[in-house]
C-alpha cells in the first residue's frame, strides 16, 4: 500500500540518483540527493521518493545481501533500481497509468539507467571519484543535472545501421522504451554485413563510444551545414551551464539556498561544466577530423580542444579523435600520457594518421559502402527477428519492417522477453558460475495467431515473430531451424 501512495509528476516518470553514504544524519538528508528529475518537485517529495527507495534496498538486502532489488511492482508504479557504483543508486519510478499498461520491459528501463551512467563516466570519470574530489556534492550535481537533462531531451529519433535511439523528452512528455521496441536491444553494437571473424571483442567502452557516435558523431547526427563551418576559430561561448537555481525551481527559501550553494561552489572554483550531449556542437573540418567547441579552444593555437574520455576499467584518460569520410566514421583513442605539448602534439598525430592511413581508410569506406545493403541490409523475408550475441553485439530486422507487425504480436513478444529475462536471472542465481549459458526455447501463439519464439543457446539469444496465422507449430519450428542454419551458423538448431 505504501508503494502506491508515492506521488508522481505529470510526466509519468521520476529519475533520481542518490548516495547511501551521505545524508544519514538528521538535518543533512538533502546531501544524499545527487540528481532528481523532474527537478522542480519540492525537496520534501524528492526525499520521500528516495527514502522509500532506501527502505526497499535495505529490506531486500536482508534476503539477498549480494544483489539488492532490481524492480518493485506496485499497483500504480514500477520502481526500477540500478546500483551504478558502490552505494550510488539510480532509481526510476514509472507511472503505470493509461497506455503504459502495456508496460515497458523492466530490463529495457534498467539499460536506460546503465547507459546514462556509462556515458557520464566516459566523459567525467566515476561519480565516486568526483565526490571524493569535492565532498560537498556541488561539483557532481553541477555536472549531472545538465548531462542527464541533455540526455533526456537531445535523443533524436533516428535509424542508422539498424540502431534506433529514443526521443525520451518531447516537450513535457516522456517517451520511454515500450513494447514497440521489443525487437531492439539497447547497450549493444550493431554489426555491419561483414564477416563476424573481422570484429574485435566488444567491451563496455566500445558500447559507450558506439552509443555516443550514433548520437553525436555520425554524418546523420551532424548538423546539415557542418562542412562550411570553420571549427578552428570557434569560441567556447555558451559552454558554461547556468546556475543550478535556474535549472531547477522550488517554492521554499531553503530549497533555493541549497541549490545556490552548489552553484556558488562551481563559480568559486571557476569550474566550467562541459556538456558533451549538447546537440549540434560537433562539426567536420577540412582535414576530415571532427571538432567541437564544447571543450573550449586551445589558448596557444585557438584550435578546438580535443575531448578526453575515461576508460571504465582502468580510468585511463584518452583523447577522443573522430575522423569522417563520406558515411564512414572512425574513432581513435590516443592515451593522454603518450602525447607531449597537448593539442600541438595531438595535431602531429592526426597528420601522421592522414599521411600513413588515409588510403586504407578510403578503401575501408569503399568496401563497406559496397557491402552494406542500406536500411534493409538485415531484412530477411518472412521474418521479424532480433539476434543478440553475448549481450554485446546485435542485429535485427529494420525498424520499418518491425512496424508492420500487429500490436498483439509485439505485446506477446514483450511479455515473452520478460519471461526469458526472469529465467536467465534464476539460472544465474542457481549457478555457482559467473556466466550460466542456459539452453532455452519458448514458443507462444499470440491472440492474432502469430507465433512468437525465443531461443537461447551458448550465450546467444534469438527472438522471432512469424505472423502467418496458418502456420503450425511444426512449420514455425522449421522456419527457426532454417534461419539458424543460414544466418547463425546453426547455433539455435535443435539437432
Amino acid at each position: 500500500m505504501g508503494l502506491a501512495s508515492v506521488n508522481t509528476a505529470s510526466e509519468g516518470m521520476q529519475l533520481c540518483i542518490f548516495d547511501l553514504r551521505r545524508g544519514q544524519q538528521e538535518g543533512q538528508e538533502l546531501d544524499k540527493i545527487l540528481f532528481f528529475f523532474p527537478a522542480d518537485l519540492p525537496f520534501a517529495t524528492q526525499l520521500s521518493v528516495i527514502g522509500l527507495s532506501e527502505g526497499l534496498i535495505t529490506f531486500t538486502r536482508i534476503f539477498s545481501p549480494d544483489a539488492a532489488c532490481e524492480v518493485i511492482e506496485a499497483e500504480r508504479h514500477s520502481h526500477v533500481f540500478y546500483e551504478a557504483e558502490s552505494d550510488i543508486w539510480m532509481v526510476m519510478v514509472v507511472d503505470k497509468s493509461k497506455e503504459s499498461k502495456a508496460a515497458c520491459q523492466v530490463d529495457a528501463l534498467r539499460k536506460v539507467l546503465k547507459e546514462v551512467h556509462s556515458l557520464f563516466v566516459l566523459f567525467h570519470g566515476t561519480m565516486r571519484s568526483m565526490l571524493e574530489k569535492e565532498t560537498s556534492g556541488g561539483l557532481i550535481r553541477s555536472h549531472l543535472y545538465p548531462f542527464i537533462t541533455d540526455y533526456l531531451s537531445a535523443y533524436q529519433k533516428q535509424s542508422l545501421l539498424c540502431n534506433c535511439c529514443w526521443d525520451f523528452l518531447i516537450g513535457r512528455k516522456l517517451q520511454l522504451p515500450s513494447f514497440h521496441d521489443c525487437l531492439m536491444e539497447r547497450g549493444t553494437v550493431q554489426m555491419l554485413t561483414v564477416g563476424r571473424e573481422a570484429a574485435i571483442e566488444v567491451q563496455d567502452d566500445t558500447i559507450s563510444l558506439f552509443t555516443y557516435a550514433v548520437l553525436r558523431l555520425t554524418p546523420h547526427a551532424l548538423s546539415s551545414g557542418a562542412t562550411s563551418w570553420s571549427y578552428l576559430q570557434r569560441t567556447n561561448a555558451g559552454s558554461q551551464v547556468p546556475a543550478l537555481s535556474t535549472i531547477t525551481n522550488s517554492g521554499s527559501v531553503s530549497d533555493n539556498i541549497y541549490r545556490s550553494r552548489d552553484a556558488s561552489l562551481d563559480q568559486e572554483n571557476n569550474c566550467q561544466v562541459k556538456r558533451p550531449l549538447h546537440h549540434n556542437r560537433w562539426f567536420r573540418g577540412n582535414d576530415g577530423f571532427l571538432a567541437s567547441d564544447i571543450w573550449g579552444t586551445d589558448n596557444g593555437s585557438q584550435t578546438s580542444v580535443t575531448p578526453i574520455v575515461y576508460l571504465q576499467l582502468t580510468e585511463e584518460r584518452m583523447y577522443l579523435c573522430a575522423y569522417q569520410h563520406k558515411s564512414l566514421t572512425i574513432i581513435l583513442l590516443v592515451p593522454v600520457s603518450s602525447i607531449l605539448n597537448g593539442e600541438q602534439g595531438l595535431s602531429l598525430v592526426k597528420q601522421q594518421v592522414l599521411e600513413n592511413a588515409s588510403l586504407k581508410m578510403l578503401m575501408v569506406e569503399e568496401k563497406l559502402s559496397k557491402g552494406w545493403g542500406g536500411e534493409n541490409a538485415y531484412h530477411v523475408s518472412g521474418y521479424r527477428y532480433l539476434l543478440v550475441d553475448d549481450e554485446r553485439v546485435s542485429r535485427a530486422s529494420p525498424p520499418a519492417k518491425v512496424m508492420t507487425l500487429a500490436k498483439e504480436s509485439l505485446l506477446a513478444l514483450s511479455k515473452l522477453r520478460e519471461e526469458v529475462n526472469l529465467e536467465k536471472k534464476r539460472a544465474k542465481c542457481s549457478s555457482s558460475e559467473v556466466n550460466c549459458d542456459k539452453e532455452l526455447e519458448i514458443c507462444v501463439r499470440a491472440k492474432n495467431g502469430a507465433w512468437v519464439i525465443a531461443r537461447t543457446s551458448r550465450g546467444k539469444e534469438l527472438y522471432m515473430v512469424l505472423e502467418k496465422a496458418s502456420e503450425t507449430l511444426l512449420y514455425a519450428a522449421d522456419s527457426v531451424e532454417k534461419f539458424s542454419n543460414r544466418y547463425c551458423s546453426g547455433v539455435f538448431s535443435l539437432d
